[in-house]
């Protein structure tokens, strides 16, 4: 009874501190390059460490712009991802599958029979969607290319669409693939791809918009959440303009055509599930953001995208949005102004921006200030707990998220998830977390029970590891120093660690 009260008294006392910034980390040695891996990775790892002191940061952050894809990841983890459905199937027939699924059930007269088959589809949807939950989670805790990932979930946030609307939850794994494979490139790539992907375009609903029945969902957001931003300069009108350039990009299904004139179908575009459908397009001339967009057909959004990448508005409104995730809730002006710049001087080329965000003196007064998210803690408590060894059950992490409020696809608007600490500091937050912590530190989590097998793996973290003392332990307050001395066993220890308020900054 003893240990148990004391246990929840210097758990009692971290959370009251957990959301203060912890202190000054010193200006050189592993605990600073430590820092400098938390915030640039989805935890700091020994051998990311190791290479740093041996050859330079310069060194490991020209590796990780430039990075090796497909990511070489431990056996245990690519045999998992490469056993998913969603890894052995293409897009298109994997949805045409499920979509016949689904009209063999809407079919059926018998009122049970149709209600289990429709259960079945559902359940169907909802195991893709986890599927790339698990891919999403095994790529950032094992992943060699650590800052690409942490722009995958940056790049799907800001390109966010939400995987319980329609049938989005079979789309989301290939279009966050998609994102990850352009996450260093040029700005108007990713741009690009995510106009013409099937998940956004319906998510935001433009295959519902045609020629004289304009829906204007997704001409808002693009203009206001994923270029220009709130203040970029555009108006009303231009929202409307934008959303007749988009009239007939839509989805489609299905293997047929739709019937056009011929004059029509030369005009007539499909890749995959998107398709252009000039019957459905406005080729009138529109007027857009100061130009004139000549009513030509699909050649239309390629201009509009090229001017909305380009635009200074996008620059500075992106360019925050990067510092604001990767060094602070309100980053400094000066430091967005530079990152701006850098992105005009560079076409938009994401990877240049970064060099200058991160190679600045702010982002270095940073270090060990910013608080965590969901994804971040959950994500970096794992791989500082296990380093090396392969989970071979994402399930507990997964459910973590959905009680942290931050599930994998999960945010139904479209600004995506806050990236400040006001969104995830209150106190049933910090319950959670601390909950998550003993569940980590004394390796009850599950994340080593595989399925058919009685019962979890032997799976007892030991986080009092190299790493630990060289990175970690140095730049540990107090209160952290007295509440892990007062451990009466390993698994406290950890809990305690893991429950810090240093841990809950990067």
């Amino acid at each position: 009874m003893r240990n148990l009260a004391l246990s929840t008294a210097l758990l009692l006392s971290l959370l009251g501190c957990a959301t203060a910034p912890p202190p000054a980390a010193p200006t050189h040695g592993p605990a600073q390059d430590t820092l400098w891996l938390e915030r640039l990775t989805w935890g700091a790892g020994s051998g990311d460490l190791a290479q740093i002191r041996t050859q330079g940061r310069a060194a490991w952050l020209d590796a990780q712009l430039a990075p090796r894809n497909p990511a070489p990841l431990p056996d245990a983890a690519q045999g998992q991802i490469q056993a998913l459905a969603i890894s052995q199937a293409e897009l298109l027939p994997l949805v045409q599958r499920l979509e016949a699924q689904r009209k063999a059930a809407d079919a059926l007269t018998d009122d049970a029979a149709k209600a289990a088959a429709q259960k079945d589809y559902q359940q169907a949807l909802t195991k893709l969607a986890r599927e790339a939950s698990s891919r999403q989670l095994l790529t950032a805790l094992y992943s060699p290319n650590q800052v690409q990932e942490q722009l995958t979930w940056f790049w799907f946030n800001h390109f966010n669409v939400h995987q319980f609307k329609s049938n989005l939850r079979v789309m989301v794994g290939d279009y966050e693939q998609g994102l990850r494979e352009r996450a260093l490139g040029r700005f108007r790539d990713l741009l690009g791809y995510t106009a013409h992907h099937p998940a956004m375009l319906r998510y935001l609903d433009n295959e519902q918009n045609a020629a004289n029945r304009i829906n204007e969902n997704y001409a808002r957001e693009l203009l206001e959440l994923h270029t220009l931003g709130v203040g970029g300069g555009y108006s009303q009108r231009d929202v409307q303009e934008l959303a007749r350039v988009l009239t007939g990009l839509g989805v489609n299904l299905t293997d047929a055509r739709p019937k056009l004139k011929p004059a029509q179908e030369a005009q007539y575009r499909r890749d995959g599930l998107t398709e252009f459908n000039p019957a459905r397009h406005d080729f009138g001339e529109k007027a857009l953001l100061g130009i004139t967009v000549k009513g030509v057909g699909y050649a239309e959004l390629d201009q509009v995208l090229d001017l909305l990448a380009r635009h200074p508005s996008t620059a500075r409104f992106v360019s925050r949005k990067l510092a604001q995730y990767f060094v602070a809730d309100e980053p400094p002006p000066a430091l967005v102004e530079r990152m701006a710049e850098r992105w005009q001087q560079s076409d938009g080329r994401i990877a240049e921006v970064l060099r200058a965000m991160i190679g600045s003196p702010e982002f270095e007064a940073s270090l060990g200030r910013k608080f965590k998210d969901p994804t971040h803690y959950v994500v970096s408590a794992v791989r500082l707990a296990y380093a090396d060894k392969v989970v071979l059950n994402t399930a507990p992490m997964i459910g973590w998220l959905y009680r942290l409020g931050q599930a994998p696809y999960n945010r139904q608007t479209p600004d995506g998830y806050p990236l400040d600490e006001s969104a995830w500091a209150g106190p049933g937050q910090m319950t959670t977390r601390f909950e998550i912590a003993r569940a980590i530190g004394s390796g009850s989590a599950g994340l080593f029970k595989v399925e058919g097998e009685p019962k979890d793996r032997p799976a007892f973290p030991q986080i009092a590891h190299p790493l630990y003392y060289e990175g970690i332990a140095p730049r540990l307050a107090a209160a952290t120093q007295t509440a892990l001395g007062q451990a009466t066993s390993p698994q406290e220890w950890n809990t305690y660690l893991l429950a810090s308020p240093d841990f809950m900054h990067r």
